[in-house]
Order: structure tokens, then sequence, then C-alpha cells
């Protein structure tokens, strides 16, 4: 039964349809994304446990530190046995996480939480966050940005859908929860059925992924695109470098750093953004901004991170990898020194900043991949990417240690202004300082560092009329061969829209606080 895992049955057929694809990757995005909404039930497990805030935050500390790790070990595996062999793994370790997370609360046995959602949950993180990635960049060679910002906003997105989802599953299994209450407190009991509720339906969201996903046949691409379009374009190669050469190349560090530096930066606010807003306009020992209006600010910052991860990794289809990462880094330093000297002058001037800083920090990790594609060639890109993403795990830990480290040397929580926070912003401007040099310093990979087999060669093969909604009718297949995969295109996107959909407007309503409150 499970051949048909195999990468010789993920291979498409004639006239099967690349925009398939990426409602495979969201439904995957989309399902692992939710290890940034563990925040919903944090107290709940510190309540429960009898733990402090530390034991359990650490929960998702592990997970994303095996997010880099289980990628960047796995990455040649996943290259190797294929997209829907390692999403059906990644789907598999997910939801046994959950399950073992589940039986640690049932038991009261915190370890068993650290060793189901924190090491095996996060190994399936790591393999469903990159292989998806690696197939729609192989799927579009003419659209990468807009491919992987597609993908990537899925794990934006997938926090947006786990927060009220969650607590809409808590209040029904335990009626003294109250979802909108934000210190509210559930049962262990709702913890495990949610815990169950969760494995069992993230399971079954990422086989939508798993069934659909194909890889292009050898000398693929889509009908009218000219790879010399691609060869022309400043540090795109169409050679293919191995994840062990590409490592070996300063290009490969060098973007390490670029998206050490862009995470740092980011996650610094992110961590602290609802206290951050409250402080910044603290009068007296009173802010102006309520506990509601803070977490509205986190919704602000929430669409715009989901934004900026589609909107910049397309523009960089249009403008280049190197330009925007400049932008990200050099106008980031900007818009860091602005929040610390005039962010306290009016609110709107301070969500602006804070949201385009994020922004950023979305799209950073969208075009990062396509830039990976652009250096090293599509070869074993989903390996390198998986190596990369160590600069993730690093980067969530040293954004937070900066910013409570200067915080801790300030005073206590509750009593901060906007001066306390301007020793860890200009921090963030150095930090950034550094990503933006090592982003102006990237080259082409030598020669030397290309696999042999390909030599730099261009595939000769004609593009096949593969693409039945191709802006094009003369490259639509068969009519017999677009009948059935139309209805699998609604189908698959109507649904991964629906459950997108569904967390923006959750988010946009608690957005909507900052203004009404």
């Amino acid at each position: 039964m499970l051949s048909v895992l195999d990468p010789r049955h993920t291979v498409a057929p004639p006239g099967y349809s690349r925009w398939l694809i990426p409602p495979a990757a969201l439904a995957v995005h989309l399902c692992i994304g939710q290890v940034y909404a563990t925040s919903v039930y944090k107290n709940s497990l510190i309540a429960y446990f009898g733990a402090s805030q530390t034991a359990i935050g650490i929960i998702f500390s592990i997970a994303i530190v095996m997010l880099g790790l289980s990628a960047a070990v796995g990455g040649t595996w996943a290259e190797r046995s294929g997209p829907r062999k390692t999403m059906f793994t990644s789907a598999c370790f997910w939801a046994a996480g959950f399950l073992v997370g589940a039986l640690g609360i049932a038991t009261k046995q915190l370890w068993l939480l650290y060793l189901g959602y924190g090491v095996i949950g996060g190994i399936g993180l790591g393999l469903g966050y990159i292989s998806p990635v690696s197939t729609l960049i192989k799927w579009f060679p003419d659209r990468t940005g807009l491919a992987t910002g597609m993908a990537i906003m899925g794990f934006g997105g997938g926090a947006m859908l786990a927060s009220p989802v969650s607590r809409q599953l808590l209040s029904l299994y335990d009626p003294g929860f109250h979802p909108t209450n934000a210190g509210a407190v559930a049962s262990g009991s709702a913890l495990v059925r949610l815990f169950l509720t969760l494995g069992v339906g993230y399971f079954l969201i990422m086989m939508l992924g798993v069934l659909n996903v194909r890889v292009p046949p050898p000398g693929w691409r889509p009908a009218g695109f000219d790879p010399a379009s691609v060869r022309a374009k400043p540090l795109v190669t169409t050679a293919s470098v191995s994840a062990a050469n590409a490592i070996r190349t300063r290009s490969f560090w060098l973007l390490w750093i670029v998206l050490f530096t862009n995470v740092t930066a980011g996650i610094g606010i992110l961590e602290q953004a609802a206290p951050m807003i409250q402080d910044f306009f603290r009068d007296n020992g009173v802010s102006a901004v309520s506990i509601a209006a803070a977490s509205g600010f986190v919704g602000v910052l929430s669409l715009f991170n989901l934004a900026g991860r589609f909107v910049w990794s397309s523009t960089s289809d249009i403008i280049g990898r190197k330009p925007i990462y400049v932008a990200y880094l050099g106008l980031g330093m900007v818009l860091y020194t602005l929040l610390a000297l005039v962010g306290h002058t009016a609110t709107v001037v301070f969500v602006l900043l804070a949201g385009i800083i994020i922004s950023f920090y979305g799209g950073g990790f969208a075009t990062i991949p396509a830039y990976l594609r652009d250096l090293f060639g599509t070869h074993q890109v989903g390996a390198i990417h998986g190596r990369l993403l160590t600069a993730w795990s690093a980067a969530g830990v040293a954004g937070p240690l900066i910013v409570n480290g200067v915080l801790d040397a300030q005073g206590k929580p509750g009593t901060f202004t906007a001066s306390a926070y301007r020793p860890a912003l200009f921090t963030m401007v150095a930090v950034l300082a550094v990503g933006f040099i090592a982003n102006l310093l990237v080259r082409p990979v030598p020669e030397r560092f290309h696999e042999p087999d390909t030599g730099g060669a261009v595939p000769v093969a004609p593009a096949e009329r593969t693409d039945p909604v191709a802006l094009r009718p003369d490259s639509r297949p068969a009519a017999n061969a677009v009948a059935p995969q139309q209805a699998r295109l609604w189908i698959s996107w109507a649904l991964v829209t629906v459950l997108l959909g569904y967390g923006v407007v959750q988010t946009v309503i608690t957005a909507a606080k900052l203004i009404t409150e």
C-alpha cells in the first residue's frame, strides 16, 4: 500500500496542472503553522502542571530547534524520497506529536509533552516545512517568489487559523473556559481533547497535500517559459549545486547570516508585541493602551506578517532577490531607528512602523527559498533550504534573549516606558547592519561547485502542454484530462481558502480591538 509514496509514483502525468501544487503546499503549512499559536493554551498548561512559564515555554523552543535540525538533517533524504513520502512522514510525526502530548497531559507527565509536541512534532515541522517549498520551486521556475510566497504564507496563516479554532474547541470541551478572555484557563481533560482533535484533524488536512502533490517530469517547463530569461538575470544559475557542496560556498553562509539577522530582529518584536505597545504609551505607571487593544495590535502584526510573506516574495520576482533583501535589511534599520526615536509619539506611528518591520520579517522567510534556487539551482534546493533553516533556530533563541536581557536590566515588567526599549531596538539596528553587509557580499556560486552531470546546461526538452489553467488556450491538454482536474482544482483551492479565510477574518476581528477599545 505504501508503495504509492515512492518517488516513481509521484511524477506528474501529462495534463497535470501545476496549480494543484500550491493548495497541496498550503494544506501542509496551514497545519504546521499551529506552532506559533501555542500561547493560546500556555496559561492552561502552566496551571494544570503547576509549572513555571519557562518550563512550559521551552516546549515551543524545542519544537523550533527540532524544526531546524530535522530540516537540516532530513533535507537530503527528503529530496531523494520525493515530496509525497516526505509530506506523509511529516503528517505522521506532526499528528503523533499531538497524540503523545495528549498522553503526557492525561498522565501529568510533562516530559511526554516535551517528547511529543517538542521532539516528535518538531521533526514533522521541519520535514513539512521544506518539502512543499522545494516542490513548488520545481513547478514554478518562472515565478519562484510567487510560489514560495504562497506556501510560506500558509505557515503564517496557520497560527491565525489555530488560535481561534483552539479557543473555540477549549470552550466546547470546557464550558468554564471563555474564548474571549486572554487569561482564561482550561481544564486538563479539555487540553487532552484539544490535542487529540488537532492531531487527527491536522493529519486529515495534510493528506490533501499528500494526495495532490507531484513532481514535474524531467525536462518539463511551463508553456511559454524561456530558460534563457532566467540565465540573463543577475545571480541566477541554470546549473545545479548539491547540498554537500552548497555548505562549502561563501554565498551559503552569507545567506545564513542574512536569514539569521532578519529573523532575530523581527522575532524580538513579535515576542514582546502586546506588552511593548502598552509600555510605549505608559505615563505615570498607567498605559493608554488597554489589554484588549494590545491583543488587537498582535492581530495587526499577524496580518502584516501574512501579507509580507506573499507580497514581498512576489515582488522579488520583479526586482530580484538581492534588491529585496536590501529593502528588508536597509529599510529595516531605518524603521527600527524611527521606532526607537518617534514610535512613542502616536499609536498609529508605532503600529505602522512595527507592521512594516514584521512584513519584512515574513517576507524574508518567503523569499529565502527563491534566493537559494537562484544561486544553487533546483537539484537539491530542499536539502539546502533545510540546512539554512538552522539560522531560524539560532535566531529564535537570540532575538528574545537580546530583548529580554535588555529589559531585565531596565526594571520590572509593567513599569517600562519607551526609553526602556531603545537599547534593544538600537541593538537590532546593528544586527540588521551585519545582515545588510552580508547580503551585499553575495556572489554567484563558482563553477567548481556545480554538479558535473549538468555542467550548467539547460534541459532542451520542448515545453509540455500540461497546464490546464495556463493563460494561453493552446496550452490546454485534451478535454478528458482537464475535466477531472478542474473539480480537484476547485475543491482543493476551496478548502485551503476557507481555512485561511476563517483565520484571517478572526484575526481582523481581533485587530479591530486596537481601534474600538
